[in-house]
């Protein structure tokens, strides 16, 4: 076993001629490997690599980021070669009562111990569902595509059959469209992004509603309709991106079919950002001839200053009131006002 005297070096000869452990251009993240093939999670195996307890090709590799060819590079955690096992798409229908994590404290029963997959591959949870939820579960021990689906950041969207008490009101659905403010424990409270609702049915005690986010913050929906006043009575998840829940029942398991695969594969390939049809800040999506109209519509404006619609001063804040009289000084005289030195700040 030789220990890489420079980070990211195959092994030792002419290194200028050597790729480097480092280059993207050799393939996956080495922790993303290990994590497929079952050695433990992404984040545990970090620490491996860190610790020096994972050689490639023979060399111990230490440093951050590292990229392999699963195909043709020999990788091995404390002495012994990880598994090379196929990769396992599975849809569950998760029932009331079971956890959505493989490492239970309390003994509940876990999604994962309804799948008895033939592979005998280790599965792990796309995601969570927490355990008075039911509906729609991914199961895989694909960790790239895991991390695509469950991260906000890629913006693939799961969709909800909400059942709550009461009548929930046009008001209390265009809040809900546009995002409240929830407290998280480990970091201060922020608004959630907006989401797209679809009301199905609305009677005296119950309201039927879809509801289609992306974020997976703890218990999100629960809490955003118990601010505006509804209890969630039922939760069921029906849709994950493009792929709906089909051809199952409470409690039951398939394999995902290759264009569902596909399908999921697509919707979070794409960057953060460049998908079609991003709702930011926003409660619903106006059409494009109405984003354009309004684009072409406000250049003229800016040009000119007495094109702007009048404001009533008596319905403005106090911040708003000096943000008016700052635009009208700088419309009168030209200059913009320098800003106040704080007195406590830096000098």
């Amino acid at each position: 076993m030789g220990i890489d005297p420079q980070p990211g070096w195959i092994s030792g000869g002419d290194k200028s001629k050597e790729p480097r452990f480092n280059d993207p251009k050799r393939g996956k993240r080495l922790q993303t490997v290990m994590a497929d093939a079952g050695v433990a999670s992404r984040r545990a195996c970090e620490a491996l690599i860190e610790e020096g307890a994972v050689e490639v090709n023979g060399i111990t590799v230490r440093t951050l980021p590292v990229f392999v060819d699963p195909a043709q590079d020999r990788i091995l955690v404390n002495g012994e070669p990880i598994r090379r096992e196929a990769l396992v798409y599975v849809m569950l229908w998760k029932p009331k009562g079971v956890v959505s994590t493989n490492a239970d404290p309390a003994g509940r029963p876990r999604a994962i111990d309804l799948v008895g997959h033939p592979s005998g591959v280790r599965l792990f949870p796309v995601g969570r569902l927490d355990a008075d939820s039911t509906g729609m579960l991914l199961l895989t021990n694909d960790g790239e595509l895991a991390h695509r689906l469950a991260h906000p950041r890629f913006e693939v969207h799961k969709t909800y059959e909400v059942v709550l008490d009461g009548d929930l009101d046009d008001a209390a659905l265009r809040k809900l469209e546009k995002g409240l403010h929830l407290a998280d424990r480990d970091r201060p409270g922020r608004r959630t992004e907006p989401v797209r609702l679809q009301l199905i049915s609305r009677e005296r005690r119950t309201t039927k509603i879809l509801m289609e986010l992306h974020e997976g913050r703890n218990r999100q929906i629960r809490r955003m309709l118990l601010l505006v006043g509804h209890k969630v009575r039922k939760l069921h998840r029906v849709q994950v991106g493009p792929v709906k829940m089909t051809g199952l029942k409470s409690g039951t398991w398939r394999e995902l079919t290759p264009e569902e695969l596909e399908a999921l594969q697509s919707a979070s390939a794409k960057r953060p950002g460049e998908r079609k049809g991003r709702q930011a800040r926003v409660g619903k999506v106006r059409p494009l001839d109405a984003r354009d109209s309004s684009t072409q519509t406000a250049s003229p404006k800016r040009k000119g200053t007495n094109s702007e619609r009048p404001v009533d001063p008596n319905r403005l804040t106090p911040a708003q009131k000096k943000a008016e009289e700052a635009r009208a000084r700088f419309a009168k005289t030209g200059r913009v006002p320098k800003p106040r030195r704080d007195a406590n700040g830096p000098r």
